[in-house]
């Protein structure tokens, strides 16, 4: 870097670049330079040469309009999120994130007590280690259970299925464990959503389906405090993107949605199918699975959708 910026170590594998004096434009040119850089070198020794995988979020004041300074590090560390999730070796500014996405600090933690009173729980876990985060895990699961009942035991039963299509997947057991606490929390945001929206009887409008559909974002917000959590941010914040790319939040589509999201999204839909809510009674396991069957090339990865379909196959016949 130049000799007047100034490098800070902000986590494990974190650092903050502040460039005074500097635009958008000048930081984007920095972080390429440094992405080349890195990209060119091999760390390590003679005998264990290795390459670094480097991805940079880039965000700017007064262009970012926020009050506070820790506001502008939110927006880079969604900025270098968005970075991972394109698969690293790449840069990403605040352009890059959809302006519906961009922080709203105040919102998240004046506006809604339930979501401050969880980040504060966050701040109090994250300074135990490992055991918090199992901790924060389980309280997370709870606070979706109080928050909506059918909710809670519908979440249990996801678990289950995501969890036996990530072992059939032959996944490693880090990928199967993120998944399995995924899973557990792919509903986590809304505690952020409307009770009177969450129980309705009757068809949401249009702009109640717009406020449902912020909850994978409000999930994500809570857990990101938590280091060790990053790498469930892709699957919670893509469990409802389809394969056809008409899903939500980012469009994306096939294999451009990550494989643990894909996973969840299956098993989340057969369970919200079988399940009774307020505007509907459960569909039968048949019903569902035509249902799941006729989504499949479209909402669902084909192969996953196999996979699922041979475990229920396989449950039944155990009973």
């Amino acid at each position: 870097v130049r000799p007047y910026d100034v490098v800070i170590r902000y986590g494990g594998e974190e650092f903050i670049i502040i460039s005074p004096g500097t635009d958008r434009e000048g930081v984007m040119t920095l972080a390429q330079r440094l992405l080349k850089a890195i990209s060119l070198s091999n760390f390590g020794d003679k005998k264990h040469a290795i390459k670094l995988k480097l991805s940079i979020g880039v965000s700017s004041y007064p262009k970012d309009k926020v009050n506070r300074g820790m506001d502008l590090v939110e927006i880079s560390d969604r900025a270098m999120s968005m970075a991972k999730e394109k698969g690293g070796n790449t840069v990403c500014s605040s352009l890059d994130l959809k302006k519906k996405y961009l922080p709203d600090i105040k919102k998240a933690t004046e506006e809604n007590p339930e979501i401050r009173m969880l980040k504060v729980k966050i701040n109090n876990l994250n300074k135990r280690g490992h055991q918090g985060i199992v901790e924060a895990v389980t309280a997370f699961a709870r606070t979706i259970e109080a928050k909506d009942h059918v909710t809670g035991k519908h979440i249990e039963r996801a678990v289950y299925y995501a969890t036996e299509i990530a072992k059939r997947l032959d996944l490693s057991e880090e990928e199967i464990e993120h998944i399995k606490q995924a899973a557990i929390l792919h509903d986590l945001g809304k505690v952020g959503i409307s009770d009177r929206i969450l129980r309705k009887k009757g068809n949401l409008t249009k702009r109640e389906f717009e406020e449902i559909k912020d909850h994978p974002q409000i999930g994500v917000d809570i857990i990101r405090p938590i280091h060790t959590m990053h790498p469930l941010i892709p699957l919670l914040l893509y469990h409802h993107e389809q394969w056809d790319g008409k899903g939500y939040p980012a469009g994306l589509k096939g294999e451009e949605i990550p494989m643990g999201a894909r996973i969840i999204a299956i098993a989340d839909v057969y369970e919200a199918l079988t399940s009774k809510r307020s505007y509907r009674k459960a569909y039968s396991k048949e019903e569902a699975i035509n249902i799941i069957k006729n989504g499949i090339g479209t909402q669902f990865d084909p192969t996953i959708v196999g996979i699922f379909l041979e475990i229920l196959k396989t449950n039944h016949k155990k009973r």
